[in-house]
């Protein structure tokens, strides 16, 4: 046992304890929230645009934010993130839906460079800009008396993942984690992109009722 060489150690609550308590929306709250704040719009606003690509594609805020055309490939409906706008500094791809790609049709012309610049100054879009809005309309979490945080759309899809049946390993490269065990990680040689664009699309499905 650890404690009889280190003694009685401060109890620290692991990382996925402390995930678990920010505020996520139930992945079942998904195709609601799009009626009410997505589906009835003609057009969208740099806001709604933004987020709804964020939950779209599981993304976390800056990369989406700060996306740029560069990265974007429209003919063969992926997104190219470089390695240094990744949290773990390695090139990821993402497979785009038709509803991903019919957002980005939608903001071609208001910018050379970002796909989601600030209205206000076209510089990229303020993290708190989402936050205000998922405040203003009181998103639903899993977490009482809270509303829900962009980042953990995360959560939501991963959970949607666990409980479709699509496969473990499909799900988090989608999330782009990393894989802690080296020898396993030694194998991982394709980011299976393709094998991926059925579950992004099935993902983008089930909110948009398409």
């Amino acid at each position: 046992m650890l404690t009889h060489i280190f003694g009685d150690l401060p109890h620290q609550q692991s990382k996925a304890i402390r995930t678990q308590r920010q505020p996520a929306m139930p992945w079942q709250d998904l195709p609601q929230f799009y009626v009410d704040h997505f589906k009835a719009r003609k057009t969208y606003d740099i806001t709604r645009s933004t987020l709804l690509f964020l939950i779209l594609t599981a993304a976390r805020s800056g990369e989406v934010r700060g996306m740029t055309w560069s990265e974007v490939d429209l003919k063969a409906k992926v997104w190219v993130i470089p390695p240094d706008r990744m949290k773990a500094k390695v090139q990821h791809r993402v497979p785009l839906s038709d509803v991903a790609i019919e957002i980005l049709r939608h903001q071609i012309g208001l910018h050379q460079e970002l796909v989601f610049p600030s209205p206000l100054d076209s510089v990229v879009l303020s993290d708190m800009v989402l936050t205000a809005y998922l405040r203003r309309v009181r998103a639903p979490s899993d977490v009482e008396g809270r509303v829900a945080t962009a980042h953990e759309f995360r959560s939501s899809f991963r959970d949607w993942c666990s409980e479709n049946g699509f496969a473990r390993d499909l799900a988090e490269r989608a999330l782009a984690h990393t894989v802690e065990n080296k020898v396993e990680a030694a194998y991982h040689r394709t980011d299976l992109l393709e094998q991926r664009r059925p579950m992004m699309d099935a993902w983008a499905s089930f909110i948009t009722g398409r």
